[in-house]
């Protein structure tokens, strides 16, 4: 790494120095209280306070930040300390503080850059700061970069959420340039819908900041060649680095111990992005997770599942936490069951990729499904700062009780019969997964959790339903009869096809005499906000690069659910638990009927 030069420090400014007998401790006053009541800075900036502190070091976290109150003594204190050693000089020295003012983004804010911010940071860049962000797409010329990664880095320039001061890093082993790179991404950026201004101009600006690299096949030698090329574009002075390893899970470990060796910033923080599957079970995920921690922080690795970017997600905490209405309800007084849907219309190919035969229960089930419950179930956490929400997703996955076979059924999608792919038969990697889960705690004992995770089904549909318990005594019993659709009031929290939340009630019908209806009252986000939705992928990087992991599983969270999911691999192993073959396009294996019934529910989505 280029080491630092002193020639980037504004020039000293001479000052005629003014003695008086008040205490001196008003610039330390004036500099806390502006710290504290000041919106966070972009990336890039700091701020100059004064010369020769005695331990730069200890006030520097390449990593993270620290606790704001433990900062500000730490900022008084060296303040305060210099201000004394420099009142016999005739000349004021000007020096920067290695500190960084911004925390994680919470759970409903945002961090967004606007022009006059960005232009104050570059502006404003002192030495001993990191000012430059490099992002690095390791595996750059796959599917997932191309389709997903580059468009979404895009989107985030574009809407001023990305420094003024960054650069974009492609690696793979194909032997391309950076003009290459550019035109491969070029066809798949776009600009938003509801705004489009400076498209083209925003685009171009945004490639030019792209950059590649061949790695080859040795990942050690690539990585160092990386470092290399990011030096290069950083300039004299640190940077913070985020690495996104799309990359074959038999590959990630080789890179991820050779990035950490000769591709780390040594000057600002770093963090790993993961794809899932974390693993394919409960031993190979601690093997993976304990190769990684030899080498990495657990704050600096971000186990990344697209679904959990999805904004009905995001909206559990909102939903729960913020709604007097609900609150008291969340409960198994209140609450009869509880159903996660994931059902999606497509076809085999969907399969294919799987990268171990447990298909979707590492795929879906054991980050999105146990996640989105996670997020539903938990208790409320002390602040919705990212640990602090991990941690109370934590203890209720450790909450839940490990599955039953008796309460699971897997089954495989085959091809219609007599179709082209009917010689796929023969693949039996599960892509459906049904369960009635059960947690084990004071609020949700005897509530059964109802998943449903499948592909090439009927119909796409991704939704949560909340049942209530019926009415206790309830005076129009008579008129409901045998229309169980009015027993039950329920809360519907939809994904697809249409974001909404349905609260669905009994109403009287208009007219002579009392004729109850089951009605919904319904927030269509479509019709309610005249916005385009960001894609997950979107949402998911912009948490990274504000330090926000509440939506990424912590390692704990990681071993906790493959842990309730164990016997049923087991018994996969063991071929105790065959696949049942339901056709393509159709409603899943026949057996789910009779687990609904089972548990006395009827699936509502039928």
């Amino acid at each position: 790494m280029t080491s630092l030069s002193p020639s980037f420090q504004q020039p000293p400014v001479h000052r005629k120095m003014v003695y008086s007998a008040t205490p001196r401790i008003s610039v330390s006053e004036n500099f806390i209280t502006f710290a504290v009541h000041s919106r966070p800075l972009s990336y890039g900036t700091s701020w100059t306070i004064c010369r020769n502190l005695r331990d730069k070091d200890e006030l520097l976290d390449n990593a993270e930040p620290h606790h704001q109150r433990q900062d500000l003594q730490q900022l008084s204190a060296a303040i305060v300390s210099n201000e004394s050693s420099s009142s016999s000089n005739t000349q004021h020295e000007e020096n920067t503080l290695p500190y960084q003012f911004e925390k994680p983004r919470r759970i409903g804010t945002s961090m967004k850059y606007s022009h006059s911010q960005q232009t104050q940071a570059s502006s404003i860049t002192f030495q001993g700061r990191p000012n430059f962000l490099s992002i690095a797409v390791i595996g750059a010329t796959g599917e997932l970069a191309r389709r997903k990664i580059f468009p979404a880095l895009f989107a985030l320039y574009y809407s001023g959420y990305l420094p003024e001061n960054f650069g974009i890093f492609g690696y793979s082993r194909k032997s391309l340039t950076d003009d290459d790179l550019r035109s491969m991404i070029a066809s798949t950026l776009t600009c938003r819908i509801d705004q489009q201004q400076n498209c083209e101009e925003k685009m171009e600006a945004f490639l030019r900041r792209t950059y590649y690299l061949n790695g080859g096949y040795d990942n050690r030698e690539g990585m160092s060649k990386l470092s290399a090329r990011m030096e290069q574009v950083e300039g004299e002075f640190g940077a913070n680095r985020i690495f996104y390893l799309s990359v074959p899970q038999e590959a990630l470990l080789d890179v991820a111990l050779s990035l950490a060796d000769s591709a780390q910033s040594p000057k600002g923080w770093n963090r790993i992005i993961i794809e899932k599957p974390f693993g394919s079970n409960l031993v190979s995920s601690h093997q993976l997770t304990s190769s990684l921690l030899l080498k990495f922080k657990e704050k600096q690795l971000y186990r990344i599942d697209h679904l959990l970017g999805r904004n009905t997600i995001e909206n559990l905490a909102v939903l729960r936490f913020s709604n007097l209405v609900f609150m008291p309800l969340w409960n198994r007084n209140y609450i009869r069951n509880v159903q996660v849907i994931l059902s999606e219309d497509v076809g085999l190919r969907t399969s294919d990729g799987y990268s171990n035969s447990y298909g979707i229960i590492g795929d879906v089930v054991h980050s999105h499904i146990f996640q989105t419950i996670a997020l539903l179930a938990m208790e409320p956490p002390v602040t919705l700062e990212g640990e602090d929400v991990r941690n109370e997703k934590v203890k209720l996955l450790r909450s839940i009780r490990k599955l039953d076979t008796s309460d699971v059924i897997v089954g495989c999608c085959a091809p219609a019969s007599g179709s082209k792919d009917a010689a796929k038969l023969g693949n039996i990697t599960p892509t459906y997964f049904a369960a009635a889960l059960f947690i084990d705690n004071a609020r949700w004992d005897g509530v059964p959790f109802l998943i449903k995770v499948g592909r090439g089904l009927v119909k796409h549909r991704v939704e949560i339903r909340i049942q209530f318990r019926h009415v206790p005594g309830n005076l129009y019993r008579g008129q409901i009869v045998h229309n169980t659709n009015l027993a039950n009031n329920e809360l519907i929290l939809r994904d697809a096809p249409d974001e909404a939340i349905l609260l669905r009630v009994n109403n009287k019908v208009p007219g002579l005499g009392i004729h109850l209806d089951a009605s919904e009252l319904n927030l269509l986000y479509k019709d309610k906000y005249d916005i385009e939705v960001p894609d997950s992928y979107e949402q998911l990087l912009h948490d990274v690069i504000d330090g926000d992991n509440h939506l990424f599983m912590r390692s704990d969270e990681v071993t906790a659910a493959w842990d309730v999911l164990s016997p049923v691999l087991h018994e996969l192993d063991k071929n105790n638990l065959v696949p049942e073959q339901y056709e393509l396009g159709g409603r899943g294996p026949d057996n789910a009927i009779y687990l609904w019934a089972k548990h006395g529910i009827r699936w509502m989505d039928d």
